[in-house]
């Protein structure tokens, strides 16, 4: 249907029978991408109704096929049979028993792609046939539980969020899969079925919320772990306000009230620079040191060699010096609105920015302008503002804007559609009768990447590769730019599997050592705006002309596939947060509260930047060409809120839950309380007479108040009674787990396996972590494929760890390291210690 013959992958075929979010969505990206996709819907409809459905399938061919009948199963035959690419969701199996088995189609047609989406794994065999709803999948897997400090120090378990991030996680990391097993198939003339749980995705977009480090030292612990620790050691309630609760939180790190009775979050804390150019622009620096607040030169020196108490840049801030900072940022910030502070910060290079609802963002001078949000006209709704690309090419932005609303065809059209789309290259008979057996590398193996990145997203994207087989050299400068708690602490996930060199680029000499690893290196990643590409000599020209063959990813803030209002403010995870109407949807409008788990968006900006890596060297293989890839934190917002990320004439208001009381989208989808716990029951009225057959529920039907009803049933039995009772009649039920839980089950000594034979979850501990810590962490196995290898990465080895040996491997002799050495263009580590104490 996609003719735009400017996207990398046209002449791919697909063929989608997903349902509900993720695999619909996998297929949105493969069409928006370029993809042929036909999307294939039962008889009666979508199983889920809703006009997000016109986002999940725009750009594609929409049919209904009936495969419990023998036409309809032979019609999906013949449009398989026509596909590079086949995607689904249903329970482990399903699909199989209705005629359509993917091992089979495999063996007759080896070069086909396969991509299963289930929620739980299909080797987790006390959860594959429980219905996976997205929030049954969440209660399971702690993301109701463990919703952070916050939720702790209120009072508030279980907790509920609309937010999809199971399947939010699972439609970058299973698209991702489907862009490197084309790249393999290119080679080999192989394809591959692969498996991606959303459950295990979930996971490993929670991995920073599930990792424990012990004997963790003292400075990293917060006001709010202080807290907590204090009430729970004197049996005091967990009770605290919202208000209350403000100050707890770090002064650079939380919401302030503006002129306007609007709100803006500030997020600066970790870098010297950022905390002192927030409190330059809200006037208050030069009073705050002339009260005596420290600074402390290396912060990356243990705390007892320290020459003062804190510094700028240090989180969290000591008690003393937060209330003190953050009474006079409260006192600035109600001197102007909260979009004038958004564009003061936002000018001046200062990550923060105003509070907003998803409509504001929808709405969004920048977000149009740059193309996050796109105009797509459906045939249902007419003219519907819709999330932009995921991921685009720089040379050619706006061909990945161009989508068209979904159309709906019957079979011959549709299969028409596949049998004349041209395929971007075609497979040879040698290729073609390879034996389909499993392949001992990974899909990318013999890549390198540069990764010039930090924090979060950047790195995280890196180490994501690394699994697939990419050799990754991480470049950091001799100065940490940030404090210990990202500059090391985040490293233990963001940096496993690297060779990490620190070189001050900025020097003559440095920056030739940057030239050589660049002709080195397939491909250079970085995080920044667009305006510090120059300087660093990372602008597409001076690029090329060191390595006229090399790739370029980069990731961002604000960043679209054109350019807007906002294109070079700098941010994170949690501006965008505030920004795009996560924290309303969270907290509340009146609250707005940081959604608990840490880095919701950016690992997955990170799987999508992995990705967008992946599609630039697919593009390159087929086609020669050199491209720059882009993503942005908020492209990945869009996929996050995607169930809500779309308007129209005549939409219904943006009322879905919110707010940190709410435990439910409605009375049928809600957390109720048991006679000794909790469970998630998922239904909704389609299932009602079904509900109300069983015993306990059998008044149902007669009452006006459903939520008053089920709110008094529930309480009469136990949990095991209700998970029984509604699983045995196929009822979305489940108990609230928590990822302390799931971490004691499911943890085992690393031994070098990457976890995917352990079903839905599983978690690795590192006795012997470089560190010098027992570090436990959630294993790297969402993506399972069944011919290519998965590598388990090694642990994060300490900044520097390989200097001398990545100079070496440029060209340099062992004298002229020693010489880089001396003079601190080069080093080999930040501090004695590894993880600062």
């Amino acid at each position: 249907m996609n003719n735009n013959n400017q996207l990398p992958l046209i002449g791919v075929r697909v063929v989608d029978f997903g349902q509900q979010i993720a695999a619909p969505a996998v297929a949105m990206i493969l069409a928006d991408l370029g993809a042929t996709v036909i999307h294939v819907d039962p008889p009666q409809g979508p199983q889920w109704v809703s006009p997000a459905n016109a986002v999940l399938n725009r750009n594609k061919q929409c049919i209904n096929l009936n495969l419990k009948s023998e036409a309809g199963l032979n019609q999906a035959r013949q449009l398989i049979d026509q596909a590079d690419i086949v995607i689904e969701n249903f329970r482990p199996g399903v699909l199989a028993r209705l005629g359509i088995d993917f091992e089979e189609l495999r063996a007759k047609r080896p070069e086909l792609i396969t991509l299963s989406i289930p929620g739980f794994a299909s080797n987790d065999m006390l959860r594959r046939e429980w219905k996976a709803t997205e929030a049954i999948i969440a209660a399971t897997s702690g993301s109701f539980t463990d919703m952070g400090f916050n939720r702790v120090l209120m009072g508030i378990e279980p907790s509920f969020s609309p937010v999809p991030l199971g399947s939010s996680y699972a439609i970058s990391l299973a698209a991702g899969s489907v862009v490197m097993a084309l790249y393999e198939r290119a080679q080999s003339g192989q394809g591959d079925h692969i498996e991606v749980p959303v459950a295990a995705a979930l996971m490993e977009g929670l991995s920073y919320n599930s990792f424990v480090i012990d004997q963790l030292p003292e400075r990293y612990k917060t006001m709010r772990e202080h807290e907590i620790a204090y009430r729970r050691e004197n049996n005091i309630e967990m009770d605290l306000t919202y208000e209350e609760l403000q100050e707890y939180l770090d002064p650079f790190f939380r919401t302030y009230d503006c002129a306007d009775g609007r709100k803006f979050y500030c997020v600066c804390p970790s870098h010297r620079n950022h905390a002192k150019r927030a409190l330059q622009a809200l006037g208050v620096y030069d009073e705050l040191m002339a009260e005596g607040f420290p600074e402390v030169q290396d912060l990356h020196a243990p705390i007892h060699e320290w020459d003062g108490e804190t510094s700028l840049g240090v989180y969290p801030l000591p008690e003393k010096w937060a209330k003190i900072v953050s009474a006079k940022m409260k006192k600035a910030f109600l001197t102007k609105s909260a979009e004038e502070w958004h564009r003061i910060f936002g000018e001046v290079g200062i990550p923060g920015a105003s509070q907003r609802t998803t409509k504001e963002w929808l709405h969004d001078e920048h977000t149009n302008q740059a193309g996050l949000i796109i105009e797509v006209d459906d045939p249902e709704y007419g003219l519907m503002k819709q999330p932009g690309p995921l991921v685009w090419f720089e040379h050619n932005a706006a061909a990945f804007m161009q989508a068209k609303g979904r159309e709906f065809v019957d079979f011959e059209t549709a299969l028409h559609s596949l049998s004349s789309t041209t395929p971007p290259f075609k497979l040879n008979a040698s290729q073609k009768n390879i034996a389909s057996n499993p392949v001992q590398k990974g899909w990318l193996a013999g890549k390198k990447v540069l990764d010039l990145t930090n924090v979060i997203a950047g790195p995280h994207s890196a180490a994501y590769l690394g699994r697939f087989g990419v050799d990754v050299i991480k470049l950091d400068p001799v100065t940490p730019l940030y404090d210990p708690l990202i500059g090391c602490l985040y490293s233990f996930q963001t940096d496993m599997g690297k060779k990490k060199a620190l070189v001050n680029i900025m020097t003559e000499k440095g920056r030739e050592v940057l030239n050589r690893l660049i002709k080195s290196v397939d491909l250079v990643l970085i995080n920044a705006p667009e305006r510090q590409l120059a300087s660093l000599g990372l602008d597409s020209k001076s690029l090329l002309e060191v390595n006229p063959n090399v790739l370029f990813c980069r990731l961002d803030c604000f960043g679209g596939p054109l350019r807007g209002p906002k294109t070079d403010y700098i941010g994170y995870d949690d501006i965008i947060q505030a920004n795009s109407g996560i924290m309303m949807r969270f907290g509340g409008s009146e609250t707005p509260e940081e959604h608990a788990h840490v880095g919701t968006l950016d690992v997955n900006c990170g799987f999508a930047a992995g990705m967008g890596m992946a599609l630039s060297m697919y593009h390159q293989l087929v086609t020669g060409q050199v491209s720059r890839v882009r993503t942005s934190l908020s492209a990945v917002t869009n996929m996050a809120q995607i169930p809500f990320m779309f308007d129209y004439q005549g939409r219904e208001p943006f009322n879905e839950a919110s707010g940190r009381e709410v435990l439910g989208n409605h009375p049928l989808s809600h957390f109720y309380e048991t006679m000794d716990g909790w469970i998630f029951l998922d239904s909704d009225q389609n299932e009602f007479e079904k509900l109300k057959s069983l015993e306990g529920l059998t008044e149902l039907g007669d009452t006006p108040d459903l939520h008053a009803y089920l709110k008094h049933a529930f309480k009469q039995a136990a949990t095991s009674h209700w998970l029984n009772l509604l699983r045995g009649a196929d009822v979305a039920v489940a108990e609230p787990n928590s990822i302390e839980t799931l971490r004691h089950d499911y943890s085992r000594i690393h031994d070098g396996e990457v976890g995917t034979h352990f079903g839905s979850y599983a978690f690795s501990i590192y006795p012997d972590h470089p560190s010098g810590h027992c570090f436990t962490q959630i294993d790297h196995y969402s993506i399972r494929p069944s011919r290519a290898a998965i590598r388990a990465i090694a642990p994060t080895e300490k900044f520097g760890n390989s200097t001398k040996e990545i100079l070496a491997s440029v060209g340099y002799s062992e004298t002229e390291i020693a010489d880089m050495i001396e003079a601190n263009i080069a080093s080999l580590g930040w501090s004695k210690e590894y993880l600062p104490s």
